[in-house]
C-alpha cells in the first residue's frame, strides 16, 4: 500500500453550464442501490465545475494507465468507460506509454461529461489516436462482442449497481487475451466524514442513517474479477491523503469530481443543521497543526484477462512432484 499526500490550497473555478441532455436506459437493474439518474445529473453538473487539473484524478488515472506499460503487447483498440475522464483520456492518447492506442471509444453515462471531454479532444493538437465518443450507461454495455483489445475504468464502476454485470460486459466486450484495467474506490475512502457524519446525526436526530455510499473492500476486488471470469486476476491498494483547508472545501471537491452521494433512498439528504455540524466535527477533530484537514481515498486497482490459450495455466491440483516438507528439509536446515 502507497500512501501519497496531496494538498489542495486554491478553490475550483466555476464554468457556467452551456448544455445539458438527459439520457434514460433502456431497462434498470433489479437490484438499485444508486439512482442513476442522480448520478448521471451530478456528473453532467461537474463536467462543467471539474478545474482542467486535478491532481488527485491526475494521480489515480496516471498510475493506472502505467500498467500498460508492464504489458509486452499493445492495445490497437480501447474502450474508456466513465468515470474520471478527461485524465484517462489523456493519457491513452500519448504514445508510446498508453499501450500502442490506435483507436480509443470514450464512454459517459452523461452527454455533458462526453461533450466537455470532446471539446477538449479538439482543442488538443495531438491526433496520433482516433477517437470516437458514444453516450451510453456503463450497467448497458453497447458494444459488440469481442470487438476491443482494452477496456479501462477509472473511477466509475464503483457507482454501478450491478458491478459484476458491468465486469462481465466488460469481458465479453473484449477481444480473446484482452485486457481489463479499472480502479475504483474502496471501503476506506472518506473514513473521516463517516465518523463526523455519525457523531453529527447521534447528537442532532438521536440516529443513524446511511449518508456516504456503500463501496467495495480491498478482499471483494479479486472475487469480483473471478466472478466475471476474467483469468490472472491482479489487485493492488492505494492510499491518497489529501488535506484541504476545511470540510467544506472537501464537499466543494467531491462536488467537482461528481462523487457526492447517490443513494437511491430519498432520505438520504442531511438536514441543514446536521450538515453544518457534521462540517464543524470535521474541522474539530482532524484538523492539523497547519490548519488543514486530511481525507483518505483508498483506491482498489484491478486487472483482468479475457481468457486466452497462450495464456499461463495453473498446473493440475495434485501434479506437483516436491513437496513441502522436502523442501522445509533442505532450506530450513540452513537457516
Amino acid at each position: 500500500m502507497r500512501a501519497v499526500s496531496l494538498w489542495r490550497k486554491q478553490p475550483f473555478s466555476l464554468a457556467c453550464r452551456c448544455c445539458s441532455r438527459t439520457f434514460v436506459a433502456d431497462s434498470a437493474s433489479k437490484l438499485q442501490i444508486f439512482d442513476r439518474q442522480r448520478k448521471r445529473a451530478q456528473r453532467d453538473r461537474a463536467a462543467w465545475f471539474s478545474p482542467a487539473q486535478d491532481p488527485l484524478l491526475h494521480s489515480v488515472s496516471q498510475n493506472l494507465v502505467d500498467r500498460l506499460q508492464d504489458c509486452k503487447k499493445t492495445f490497437p483498440t480501447a474502450l474508456c468507460l466513465g468515470g474520471s475522464l478527461q485524465p484517462i483520456v489523456s493519457s491513452l492518447s500519448t504514445p508510446p506509454v498508453n499501450g500502442g492506442v490506435e483507436k480509443l471509444i470514450v464512454m459517459d453515462a452523461s452527454y455533458d461529461m462526453v461533450q466537455a471531454c470532446r471539446n477538449t479532444r479538439r482543442a488538443s493538437s495531438d491526433n496520433a489516436v482516433k477517437t470516437e465518443f458514444l453516450v451510453a450507461d456503463e450497467e448497458f454495455l453497447p458494444i459488440k462482442e469481442s470487438s476491443v483489445d482494452l477496456v479501462v475504468s477509472c473511477l466509475g464502476l464503483h457507482w454501478t449497481n450491478d458491478l459484476p454485470g458491468a465486469m462481465i460486459q466488460s469481458r465479453l466486450a473484449l477481444k480473446p487475451d484482452g485486457l481489463f484495467l479499472a480502479a475504483i474506490l474502496g471501503g476506506e475512502t472518506l473514513k473521516e466524514l463517516r465518523i463526523a457524519c455519525t457523531l453529527a446525526q447521534m447528537e442532532r436526530e438521536g440516529g443513524i442513517s446511511p449518508r456516504v455510499s456503500p463501496l467495495a473492500q480491498v478482499r471483494d476486488a479479486g472475487n469480483l474479477l473471478t466472478r466475471a471470469g476474467f483469468t490472472l486476476p491482479g489487485v493492488d491498494v492505494d492510499e491518497y491523503i489529501v488535506k484541504y483547508e476545511s470540510a467544506l472545501e472537501l464537499i466543494e471537491h467531491l462536488r467537482a469530481m461528481g462523487e457526492t452521494n447517490a443513494l437511491s433512498q430519498m432520505n438520504n439528504i442531511l438536514k441543514r443543521d446536521t450538515a453544518l455540524a457534521t462540517a464543524a466535527i470535521y474541522d474539530s477533530m482532524f484538523s492539523s497543526e497547519d490548519g488543514t484537514v486530511p481525507a483518505t481515498f483508498q483506491v482498489i486497482y484491478m486487472t483482468g484477462w479475457r481468457e486466452h490459450s497462450s495464456q499461463q495455466k495453473a498446473k493440475r491440483r495434485g501434479s506437483a512432484t516436491v513437496s513441502f516438507k522436502d523442501i522445509q528439509k533442505q532450506f530450513g536446515s540452513q537457516s
